[in-house]
């Protein structure tokens, strides 16, 4: 079998219009047409690739338990640590919440990876990395 790309990540909500405000107003992504499926959802661009919401009476959020970056997660590539770091700390994001705390941010910029990550979760607490080719700024 050959693999071409990873086309999309799912994601399961307990609150659609709750989780299509994080993802347009905190990410900035843009929403796309979606098929009209049985059930309710929304789907984002991310990047090339797509991010889907699923919600509905049988869905079940699989989030986890905070900002923990060895837990589950998706990670996107932006141009600007800095610039992400800015515009999250702008809309109330900061490393020192409490744990627990729905706008804990993690900041790594010097993380072992080589490259900068900064962690948070969405309001399902599906866990997301952010990260940068280099810490600039």
């Amino acid at each position: 079998m050959e693999i071409l790309q990873l086309h999309h990540v799912s994601l399961p909500t307990s609150d659609l219009e709750r989780s299509r405000t994080f993802y347009r107003e905190v990410l900035g992504l843009e929403e796309i047409a979606r098929p009209p499926f049985p059930f309710p959802g929304a789907w984002f661009r991310l990047g090339d690739r797509e991010l889907h919401l699923i919600a509905g009476e049988r869905v079940d959020p699989q989030g986890g338990t905070g900002v923990e970056p060895s837990q589950l997660h998706f990670a996107i590539r932006v141009p600007s640590y800095r610039l992400a770091l800015e515009h999250l700390r702008g809309l109330g994001y900061d490393e020192e919440r409490a744990e627990g705390d729905p706008k804990r941010l993690v900041a790594r910029p010097q993380a072992v990876t080589g490259y900068p990550q900064l962690y948070l979760v969405d309001p399902d607490l599906h866990l997301i990395e952010i990260n940068a080719a280099h810490l600039d700024g």
